[in-house]
């Protein structure tokens, strides 16, 4: 049994929306087709030589990836050279691409929550917020014996979340009127003649990430040939995004003895460390990837530590001077813990439809570091 690209892409896009990535960011379907056949997927950080060899090896269909395989316009398409070499291999073989980078790093229980709870972090909040969700309501106009279908098709789609509440809905009984004109073919009533129904008001709520989807649900469920409804941007505030977190320890340690736990959790061979190890460690900031553009951030939540990636010379000193301490885990170090979280997450997913969907771990080592 196999589906829809597409149908995976919206599991993907319901943890990660792609509103959340950050401008020029080469996020979502980059090679494929929504309406391809998909029984078997590749999960991985990277897109290397070697994670496209073990793919063709493996038969999947698609690969997910966190990093994108490109991010500048490609100057050309030609076949001998990097990244477009790797591109044809896929189009050749019939490879789909899906990549969620900046987006899953913003995302709820993303990268980083993943990396604050690998670190034993407690009461999180955000280094970096960028938005909260925007919410909508939805009032469609629904005759009676058809409410519940409307209701089902919309709230499986998304709508009707409130924090921990599911299928929030409200609904009012009402009469409706209508004249079907010359070229309908109206569900109730006669072409010419006005129609009275009993109809009802139904109501709920839809983050903008599923909006569409969601009124696309609700048109098929509805009997309907043309749906009277209406869509309300609401001042209430839905989930809250943003890059990084802090949080604190649940007892505090020396700088030496956090970056040791840095180590087993993360399970590196290495870090760096900035700062005295004797330095005491109660609060920490994070963010996955290369994130030093937040330092000031980390500064204000009071922080006693930084942990990042990709920390160069100048920026090691200028934390230095602010009274900063830093431990840099690596690029691929501090975000390679949301394959894993990836995988169980499409297999949950698939699990709980009932589709027998394969997905599998790359085993490629895609850091492109070796620690003599």
């Amino acid at each position: 049994m196999s589906i829809k690209c597409q149908t995976i892409m919206n599991w993907l896009e319901a943890w990660a929306p792609k509103f959340l990535a950050q401008e020029g960011d080469r996020i979502g379907l980059l090679i494929g087709t929504p309406a391809s056949e998909i029984k078997k997927v590749l999960v991985t950080l990277e897109v290397t030589e070697e994670v496209v060899s073990e793919a063709i090896q493996a038969e999947v269909q698609l690969i997910i990836s966190h990093h994108p395989l490109f991010r500048d316009p490609l100057p050309h398409l030609r076949f001998d050279s990097y990244p477009t070499s790797l591109i044809a291999r896929l189009v050749q073989t019939g490879i789909h691409l899906y990549v969620a980078h900046t987006n899953l790093d913003a995302a709820p229980d993303g990268v980083n929550d993943i990396l604050a709870r690998r670190l034993g972090l407690l009461e999180l909040e955000f280094l970096f917020p960028i938005r909260g969700e925007k919410l909508y309501k939805i009032a469609v106009f629904v005759p009676e014996g058809y409410e519940d279908p409307v209701r089902r098709a919309m709230c499986g789609m998304g709508a009707g979340w409130i924090g921990k509440y599911a299928e929030c809905t409200f609904q009012t009984a009402g009469m409706g009127t209508f004249r079907p004109l010359p070229g309908a073919t109206p569900f109730l009533g006669e072409v010419g003649e006005l129609e009275k129904a009993c109809e009802y008001r139904l109501e709920t709520i839809v983050p903008e990430g599923k909006l569409s989807q969601v009124l696309e649900a609700m048109r098929e469920a509805h009997p309907y040939e043309e749906v009277a409804y209406d869509v309300y941007p609401l001042w209430n505030q839905g989930r809250r995004y943003g890059f990084g977190r802090a949080g604190k320890l649940a007892e505090g340690m020396s700088l030496a003895r956090f970056a040791e736990e840095v180590k087993r959790s993360l399970e590196l061979e290495v870090v760096r460390v900035v700062g005295s190890p004797d330095r005491m460690v109660r609060k920490v900031a994070l963010c996955g990837g290369s994130a030093m553009v937040f330092l000031p951030q980390a500064l204000k939540t009071g922080a006693d530590v930084y942990l990042t990636g990709d920390v160069k010379h100048h920026e090691a000193l200028d934390a230095i001077a602010r009274d900063m301490a830093l431990i840099d885990a690596g690029h691929h170090g501090t975000e390679r813990v949301v394959v894993p979280a990836l995988a169980e997450y499409l297999k949950e997913k698939a699990e709980n439809e009932k589709i027998a969907l394969e997905i599998v771990i790359s085993r490629a080592n895609t850091d492109p570091f070796l620690y003599l």
